[in-house]
C-alpha cells in the first residue's frame, strides 16, 4: 500500500481536528462525569447529616456506599466518544487507578479496623477526599486547565483538617457536611468550569 505524505498544511490540520477532538471528548465528557458525582456526593453529604441529626443513628454514614451505585449508574450512561484519543485514554487510566484506590480502601480499612482498635473505619472519608482531589488535579494537568489543576488541592485541606483531628480521636457528625463542600469544590466547580469551555473550543 502507497504511504501518503502529508504536506504541512495538512499535517497542521490534522493536528487541529486531534486537539479539537479531545477538547471536546475532555470537556463535555469527563466535565460532565465531575457534575455527576460532585452533585451526587455533596446531596448525599446532606441527607446523611440530616439523617443522623433527627435519629441520632451513625449507621447512616454507610449510605456512602451509594456512591459505588452513583458509578454503576454513570458508566452505563455514559457515552463513549466515537474517537479515542490519546488524552482519552490517560485520563479514563487515571481514573481507573483511582476507582481501585476507593475499592480497595472500602474494602480495607473494615477489616483493619476489626483487627486493630486502634484503625478507624471512619479515615474512609478523609482518604476518598485526597483521591477525588488527587484524580481531578491530574485530570487538570491532562487538560491544561490550571483551575481544574489547583482547586482540588484546596478542596484537599479539608481532609487533612479531618485527619488531624481523627489522630486526636475526634470525629463530628457534621463532617458529611464538610464531604459535600469538598465535593463541591474537587468536583463541582470545576466540572461546570471544563464544560464552560466547549462554547470557546
Amino acid at each position: 500500500m502507497e504511504e501518503k505524505t502529508l504536506n504541512e498544511k495538512e499535517s497542521l490540520e490534522l493536528i487541529a481536528r486531534m486537539i479539537q477532538t479531545t477538547r471536546k471528548n475532555m470537556e463535555i465528557g469527563q466535565g460532565n462525569l465531575l457534575l455527576y458525582f460532585g452533585y451526587f456526593a455533596a446531596v448525599l453529604g446532606v441527607v446523611i447529616y440530616i439523617c443522623i441529626r433527627l435519629t441520632g443513628n451513625g449507621n447512616f454514614a454507610m449510605l456512602w456506599m451509594l456512591m459505588f451505585v452513583c458509578w454503576l449508574v454513570v458508566h452505563r450512561i455514559s457515552k463513549k466518544p466515537e474517537v479515542i484519543t490519546y488524552t482519552d485514554s490517560a485520563i479514563a487510566s487515571v481514573w481507573k487507578v483511582i476507582g481501585v484506590m476507593f475499592c480497595l480502601t472500602a474494602i480495607s480499612l473494615p477489616i483493619i479496623s476489626m483487627l486493630d482498635s486502634g484503625v478507624l473505619s471512619v479515615l474512609m472519608m478523609p482518604m476518598s477526599l485526597f483521591y477525588m482531589g488527587i484524580g481531578t488535579a491530574i485530570t487538570g494537568v491532562i487538560i491544561k486547565d490550571k483551575v481544574t489543576t489547583y482547586l482540588p488541592l484546596l478542596g484537599m485541606l479539608i481532609p487533612l483538617y479531618m485527619l488531624n483531628s481523627i489522630m486526636h480521636h475526634l470525629f463530628f457528625y457534621w463532617w458529611h457536611l464538610l464531604f459535600s463542600l469538598a465535593s463541591v469544590i474537587i468536583f463541582v466547580i470545576p466540572g461546570h468550569i471544563i464544560n464552560s469551555k466547549r462554547g470557546a473550543a
